[in-house]
């Protein structure tokens, strides 16, 4: 089970009802945070979070609301006996900006922080993998995928019907082997078949590009930014944002099967069905997410 934590959904200005960008992904053993607006250790308390659970931290860029949490969330893990290696990645730029970020904040600090600067898959496990593709913000600036393995699992049915017993032959047949039982041949690839991965996509400050479908394509869960309602589409160019209505068709054609929208302005606080009925024009399963909700993926 993958659980989302929506930290902080608001644009560059902070409302009274959300903070700015963060979102921790929980998946096993691991919580990765998605950028760090200012305020995000705050989050971590309401939001009833230990942060000393902390493993990554993705920046998707350097604009200030999406890094100014960073300092703040370090020197807390350092006063709370922190002791894991803590990864952050981000696109580059990010080693000699972390590091202006550190000399700035001092601080004592017993952990050890590994910085990379990163594009395509950079980190995999045998259960996901995660992986970035370079956007267009003005500035270098990366959108992320998280991809949940999907497993192999065995026909439970054709087991039953080849009269089969349970034990060490069925994990050769997990790990792809083929096997011998009463002096016949079984082949893996006919008794076996390997689930769906599961992918969560986050795609943050961007303009539109040719780069952001195929990147999302056949998303479980495409987490998008909404700056702008469909009627401001020449602001959101100027400063080289998504519509709401743009983050729809991004997935109605990467075949995505559900769209939340976050970076939510402030001038949608009044109504923020607006650039939600916006994005369900062109995607139905479309929703408006708020600071501290979750989401659970199967």
């Amino acid at each position: 089970m993958i659980k989302l934590t929506f930290l902080g959904t608001s644009d560059s200005i902070p409302s009274i009802k959300r903070n700015p960008t963060a979102i921790l992904l929980s998946y096993d053993k691991e919580n990765i945070l998605v950028d760090c607006g200012e305020g995000t250790q705050r989050q971590f308390r309401k939001a009833k979070l230990n942060p000393g659970k902390l493993t990554r931290i993705l920046i998707t860029h350097w604009h200030g609301d999406h890094v100014l949490g960073i300092p703040g969330l370090l020197q807390t893990l350092s006063l709370s006996g922190y002791n894991k290696k803590l990864f952050i990645y981000g696109p580059k730029g990010t080693k000699i900006l972390m590091k202006k970020l550190l000399d700035i904040f001092v601080f004592k600090r017993k952990y050890e922080i590994k910085i990379k600067e990163v594009k395509g898959k950079f980190f995999e496990t045998s259960d996901f993998y995660l992986e970035s593709k370079a956007m267009t913000h003005g500035i270098s600036c990366n959108a992320y995928t998280f991809v949940k393995k999907g497993k192999i699992r065995i026909d439970k049915k054709k087991l039953i019907q080849l009269n089969l017993p349970s034990g060490p032959l069925l994990q050769k047949l997990k790990e792809g082997k083929n096997i011998s039982y009463k002096r016949k041949r079984y082949l893996s690839k006919n008794l076996t078949f390997k689930e769906k991965d599961t992918k969560i996509s986050f795609v943050f400050d961007t303009s539109m590009n040719k780069q952001i479908i195929p990147f999302v394509k056949n998303s479980n869960l495409l987490i998008c930014e909404s700056n702008f309602d469909a009627e401001l589409s020449d602001k959101a160019r100027e400063y080289k944002h998504l519509t709401s209505r743009q983050a729809g068709n991004i997935a109605k054609k990467s075949n995505s099967k559900k769209l939340v929208l976050t970076h939510i302005s402030q001038r949608y606080d009044k109504n923020p069905q607006k650039i939600l009925q916006d994005a369900k024009k062109l995607f139905h399963n479309s929703f408006l997410i708020n600071d501290l909700d979750t989401l659970k993926v199967d």
